[in-house]
């Protein structure tokens, strides 16, 4: 159907620092390590929590923050034989777009009762443009099958699918469970390598995506229980 841009400003703010979220998650990965980039974006949901109860006025449960800390914890053990010293500079860009990141789901509940969907149109939009523009400075990509094929898993199955849903989805739920939820991207990571690639994954990994998943499970079978009371 045709988009709704009414560019109020929930729209056009959820847009631009979804846009600057992945901008800035990019950056994070060239300029410090995987690992580092990956616990830092995802100190979200802490960020989320205060944010959420400021311009939403939707309280975070204890059940929220109990959630909060092992997802914290079980994100500490997966990457505790990973994390370095890595730069400061790419330490603060992925602490950022952990900032961005809890301000796009907390913008994008604002809409609950509009179209959210069209933010997210809007930041692809923007981030395209910014992209584009820098690529004019940088030399020409070599186009093989394995980037195109890169280029296409990443477009619809790992932004495109998730931004629908994610519009979908915050209508229906707060944005600290939101966020929370979002949490189980990198616990999967493993399971999608060891499937594809057939890498082990370390005990760690195991023990803190087993906690994290336990932590958001939780926190959404209380939620749903309590919605329904």
């Amino acid at each position: 159907r045709r988009p709704k841009l009414h560019l109020s400003f929930p729209q056009v703010a959820a847009a631009v620092v979804n846009a600057l979220t992945m901008l800035l998650f990019v950056v994070a990965n060239k300029t410090t390590t995987a690992a580092n980039a990956i616990l830092l974006q995802y100190l979200a949901p802490v960020f989320t929590a205060f944010i959420a109860a400021a311009l939403l006025k939707e309280k975070t449960r204890i059940e929220h923050w109990v959630s909060i800390f092992f997802v914290v914890a079980g994100m500490t053990i997966m990457f505790a034989n990973k994390l370095h010293g890595g730069q400061l500079f790419g330490d603060i860009i992925a602490l950022l777009s952990g900032v961005t990141f809890s301000l796009y789901l907390v913008f994008m509940r604002m809409q609950k009762e509009g179209s959210p969907l069209e933010s997210n149109l809007l930041s692809q939009w923007i981030a395209a443009g910014v992209c584009l523009t820098v690529s004019l400075f940088l030399p020409l990509p070599q186009f093989t099958q394995q980037s195109v094929a890169a280029i296409l898993v990443l477009g619809i199955v790992q932004i495109g699918i998730p931004s629908i849903l994610i519009a979908y989805a915050i209508k229906r739920i707060s944005a600290v469970s939101a966020n929370l939820i979002a949490v189980i991207e990198p616990v999967l990571n493993p399971v999608w390598v060891f499937l594809f690639l057939g890498e082990q994954p370390g005990l760690n990994t195991i023990i803190g995506g087993a906690v994290i998943l336990f932590a958001v499970t939780g926190v959404s079978v209380i939620s749903a229980r309590r919605s329904m009371t």
